[in-house]
């Protein structure tokens, strides 16, 4: 879910001259001194000129470190729909990133670099969470790419509004009754403000719908043993999900009054105070105050409640750094330097994990957003000591999800035609919130077999 948007031009002129371009392009490999050249693209166009220039000073320290490999940075976002015709057209970057849902799929269809030899060769191989690093490994066990970024979905809250309908923001909601009960109160207390909300477009509905089921202990997709994949969202746990959603808007009038929000969308709507909670990434504060100017003060986040049942878990996702596979072998190493130096090293060295905080922090940027830590609880904390004195978040707004997440199980989104299906669980979820006679029963059924015939089509 990206956040769409340029930034100013004269922010982009103003740094054309430092190697960060808007646009994508193909690198031209290796010169006659060993020099290797790299095009990567780290961030999304619409990044902010403060993130440019702290991107353009991670550019600066990598290429310090390796002054053989040559970096020029781009704004570039990965869309399925364009990838093939980037891909035979020659226009992909070097190094860009993939959603965990399509990572695998991608390297199965060698579609990316086999990335497995370099990738030993770094410092953190045998330190990751196998059930991260899978996302990026092929069915044959090699490694197509590096994660990062991983979140889980959780709750993010606006502390000041806690406080004005009389609400503890150090005491957030830890189950649904509890997230409807403070909605409600601040639906009366605080005029003109949702007390919640969920997105609903642009594929959101069906990615925060399939949250709120994998919470209750429920999945919209099965995997049978002969690895056939089943779409089921016509399911009891899909139902209550939506039933929750209905009490909010019908019973409650907790939701406000516009029901069409996407990714971008209710971003601002939460900064601009007309959200008090909403359903998001649990990373999510780095975009709002990057993007929409959010203080972060007024910041707070804990975990999405999950039910008691076994099988309850929270959504987690997240992206993949992957390369080109049409690279040379001296340009995957290089690309691989670069991902670890850039998004995996700041996490494990106390050097680089100070460096880019400070970068970071000077490009106002988030320090310590909460992200889903991709190495064990212990590295986590050791980081967090490291960073702790360029913070620009307040710890204690973070405490009920940073005390949270480890105690969460993790489950990942549903396996098969992902964007699809979200896609066309949106208008079920839309037509809950509008239409209080909603066929939920006919519309899950449809969601099904248009789903199902694109996976049955997929093994012909």
């Amino acid at each position: 879910m990206k956040s769409p948007g340029k930034i100013a031009a004269v922010a982009v002129a103003a740094l054309v001259g430092v190697g960060i371009l808007s646009g994508c392009s193909s690198s031209s490999g290796g010169s006659d001194d060993g020099t290797v050249n790299l095009v990567v693209a780290p961030v999304l166009p619409g990044a902010t000129a403060d993130a440019l220039s702290a991107l353009h000073k991670r550019v600066e320290q990598f290429e310090k470190k390796y002054p053989k490999i040559k970096v020029k940075a781009i704004e570039y976002q990965w869309t399925s729909t364009t990838f093939a015709a980037e891909l035979a057209g020659g226009t992909l970057p070097d190094v860009f990133n993939v959603p965990f849902t399509d990572s695998k799929t991608l390297a199965n269809n060698g579609q990316l670099a086999d990335i497995t030899k370099p990738f030993d060769q770094t410092s953190t191989a045998k330190k990751w969470n196998k059930n991260v690093l899978d996302v990026a490994t092929g069915n044959n066990g090699h490694i197509y790419g590096i994660p990062w970024g991983p979140y889980a979905m959780a709750l993010s809250y606006n502390r000041d509004i806690f406080k004005q309908a009389g609400l503890d923001p150090d005491k957030p909601p830890t189950t649904l009754d509890e997230i409807e009960q403070d909605a409600k109160i601040i639906s009366q207390k605080v005029p003109g403000v949702a007390g919640y909300m969920q997105m609903t477009s642009g594929g959101t509905g069906g990615w925060e719908l399939a949250t709120a089921v994998q919470a209750l202990g429920g999945r919209l997709e099965k995997v049978g043993s002969d690895g056939k994949v089943t779409v089921d969202t016509d399911n009891a746990t899909t139902k209550q999900a939506l039933a929750w959603l209905k009490k909010l808007r019908w019973d409650d009038n907790a939701m406000g009054s516009n029901f069409l929000w996407d990714w971008a969308g209710i971003n601002q709507g939460f900064a601009s105070g007309k959200i008090a909670m909403y359903m998001s990434g649990s990373d999510v504060v780095g975009s709002l105050m990057q993007t929409n100017g959010f203080d972060q003060n007024k910041y707070g986040v804990t975990t999405f409640p999950l039910s008691s049942d076994s099988n309850a878990g929270i959504l987690s996702g997240g992206n993949v750094d992957v390369v080109n596979v049409k690279d040379s072998p001296a340009q995957v190493a290089a690309a691989v330097k670069w991902i670890d130096f850039y998004r995996t090293q700041p996490t494990v060295d106390k050097t680089a994990a100070v460096n880019n905080a400070k970068t970071l922090a000077k490009g106002k940027q988030a320090v310590n957003a909460p992200t889903l830590p991709v190495f064990d609880k212990a590295t986590w904390e050791q980081n967090q000591e490291w960073i702790k004195p360029y913070d620009n978040i307040p710890v204690a707004n973070l405490k009920p999800f940073t005390d949270g997440i480890f105690d969460q199980k993790i489950v990942p989104e549903p396996p098969a035609h992902t964007q699809d299906l979200y896609a066309a669980l949106d208008p079920v979820v839309q037509a809950v919130l509008t239409n209080k006679n909603a066929d939920v029963d006919t519309l899950l059924k449809g969601v099904d077999t248009k789903i199902q015939a694109m996976i049955d089509a997929d093994s012909k």
